[in-house]
């Protein structure tokens, strides 16, 4: 690295670092001014946060909606795939999926989904995970068709000819070709997920974070609610870092590695 890059570099994190560390400096000054029942402090959070990641009963609530986020993102990707590889299929449904069933996905209220749920299914498991997705959907949705929209047809006709399966070429070719696509609507569903996961606890689940905020709204525990929010940020970090940008990394890699090849 160029020394003007490092400079550049470092000065940005130094910027980006003393931003978090003057916030935690209002938010403390603003904590010894203000009642805690409005703004709680900084140590009375930190000490809530340890509670969650370190006590079975709370870490429970954070770990139960680590997993319905997973299976969300993952079930909405599977059928927003499915739903654009039908489309591009068949032309005639493709007036349907994109012109009708993705209007209705795109316009519906999160909260109206959350309320038709709990109507139809109760509070269950399968609740959270049907809200979820129907909101994730059309995001996966839009990627994919756009994906598929913009595929190199000469290419396919090329899979076609070496190929009597269609199977054949929609496996080693189309979705290969897609994988630029499928790592947007990854990390678009990934993000949205954690933004909606508390809205779909607090209607349809007796556990999880969404959960544990309601119960903390109702006896007016500001704490638990400010460290359930950081500890969503914390999570949504540690997801990306962990899980998103190691997958977006490899299947770029294996898309240059195609391509060179």
């Amino acid at each position: 690295m160029r020394p003007a890059d490092l400079t550049r570099t470092v000065a940005q994190r130094a910027i980006a670092d003393g931003l978090v560390l003057l916030a935690l400096a209002v938010w403390w000054w603003s904590s010894r001014h203000l009642p805690a029942s409005v703004i709680p402090s900084p140590q009375a959070v930190l000490a809530r946060l340890v509670a969650i990641a370190t006590e079975p009963a709370l870490g429970w609530h954070a770990l139960v909606t680590t997993l319905r986020v997973m299976a969300s993102v993952l079930l909405s990707l599977v059928l927003g795939l499915a739903l654009a590889l039908a489309a591009h299929a068949r032309p005639w449904l493709d007036g349907i999926i994109t012109d009708r069933i993705l209007v209705v996905l795109s316009g519906m209220p999160s909260v109206g989904w959350a309320i038709l749920a709990v109507i139809w299914f109760k509070v269950s498991e399968f609740t959270v995970i049907f809200v979820q997705v129907m909101i994730l959907l059309p995001f996966a949705l839009i990627n994919f068709t756009e994906g598929l929209r913009n595929l190199d047809q000469e290419v396919i006709e090329m899979a076609d000819s070496f190929s009597t399966r269609r199977t054949a070429t929609l496996v080693h070719v189309i979705i290969p070709m897609l994988l630029p696509y499928g790592i947007a609507a990854l990390r678009v569903s990934y993000g949205v997920c954690w933004k909606i996961a508390l809205v779909s606890e607090l209607f349809g689940a007796q556990s999880g974070l969404g959960y544990l905020m309601l119960q903390a709204q109702s006896v007016g525990d500001v704490v638990t609610v400010v460290a359930t929010c950081l500890i969503i940020v914390l999570l949504f970090t540690l997801g990306e870092a962990l899980i998103i940008n190691p997958i977006a990394r490899t299947l770029r890699k294996d898309i240059a590695q195609a391509e060179a090849g």
